[in-house]
């Protein structure tokens, strides 16, 4: 079958150091705290240049317009489109619930040059292949070009030319101000990224513990600063949750919503929130189970990226970063040590009443 090649290619100015954008682009994994639209990233493979990676991403956030279009965009350096569902269990490509894609990925990373080669193939259409590269030049200490060129090979019977080009224009251009946005707060990223996790020990199956963490719509009669929780699960292990909570400072009403990836063979729940509190940019979580012989051990990780503009009109003025983070850490980690509590006392209360 004959093909098309959609080709594009484009700069952008960075107020960052080459080395610094470069590194991002590399770590891929803290890509959910950094781009909006990358829910969550798998590495599968990495011999310390090539990797081969998972990737999840929200088609809203992406841009994408009918998400069977196969002109669409996917996530940075891993361009895509949206296809055949894939739930939890694996499959390449994929509309989720309606707003999740996934697929599979091969990158090559050149840090000499700074530079990331990738492909990967289209699910949609077998033997379509969507490749390009990232490139970091320097232009000064603190400042670099970014570029981004991509390549994307339809059938001729898929490839709508002019629309299949202004679909990867807009991509492209995209990408790279999602990664200027990011990299442009390079010198407080010590200050607004803070990562930790609270863990409990469990006497009980890890299966009714993470059948506990599985079941959040039940969690307002389970969990007391959930007082709502609504969820859409329209593909397997692809849950769209909406919850209202009251474990912020003065038991406050607070709205979120988040993306949640259910894999329960290995004990785990992924999640990135798209609609987060006033002091929180970016939140990113796992709840994984650890299970060995007279139990589990149950770890609640966090990855966030604090608001540095909320900071003074949600905690008054003169509050400081170091501050900001302490507050935020003390209120998620309430939050998650209470589920986790609730979820230890579910299990070991249940093993009781069985035995």
């Amino acid at each position: 079958m004959s093909s098309r090649v959609h080709a594009c290619e484009h700069t952008v100015g960075v107020a960052a150091p080459a080395g610094v954008v470069y590194g991002m682009l590399a770590d891929a994994a803290r890509w959910p705290v950094f781009l909006p639209s990358v829910v969550h990233v798998e590495r599968l493979d990495f011999d310390g240049v090539q990797e081969r990676l998972r990737m999840w991403e929200l088609a809203d956030e992406a841009g994408a317009g009918n998400p069977g279009n196969p002109g669409n965009p996917g996530i940075p350096g891993i361009p895509g489109n949206f296809g055949n569902a894939a739930g939890d269990a694996g499959g390449v490509g994929g509309v989720l619930g309606g707003r999740v894609g996934s697929w599979y990925a091969r990158r090559v990373l050149h840090p000499d040059v700074r530079a990331v080669v990738f492909e990967q193939e289209d699910a949609v259409w077998p033997g379509s292949v969507t490749s390009g590269v990232w490139s970091v030049r320097p232009a000064g200490e603190t400042e670099c070009v970014l570029g981004l060129r991509q390549e994307r090979g339809l059938p001729v019977a898929a490839a709508d030319g002019a629309g299949a080009r202004r679909e990867a224009e807009a991509d492209v251009h995209r990408r790279l101000a999602q990664v200027r946005r990011a990299a442009g707060r390079w010198e407080q990223w010590d200050e607004l990224l803070l990562s930790f996790e609270d863990r409990v020990r469990i006497e009980g199956p890890a299966e009714l513990v993470y059948d506990f963490l599985y079941r959040i719509g039940d969690w307002p009669g389970r969990v007391p600063h959930v007082e709502r929780a609504g969820v859409r699960e329209d593909v397997p292990g692809i849950q769209v949750v909406s919850l209202d909570t009251c474990a912020a400072p003065g038991g406050r009403t607070v709205s979120t919503r988040a993306v949640r990836l259910c894999f329960p063979h290995a004990g785990r729940i992924v999640y990135k929130e798209t609609l987060t509190p006033e002091l929180v940019a970016a939140h990113s979580g796992e709840w994984s189970l650890l299970p060995d012989a007279s139990g589990v051990t149950v770890v609640a990780a966090h990855q966030v990226m604090l608001r540095q503009e909320a900071v003074a009109p949600v905690l008054g003025a003169g509050t400081g970063l170091l501050e900001a983070r302490d507050h935020v850490r003390a209120w998620l980690s309430r939050a998650s040590t209470e589920t986790l509590g609730l979820a230890k006392w579910h299990a070991e209360s249940t093993v009781r009443r069985l035995r």
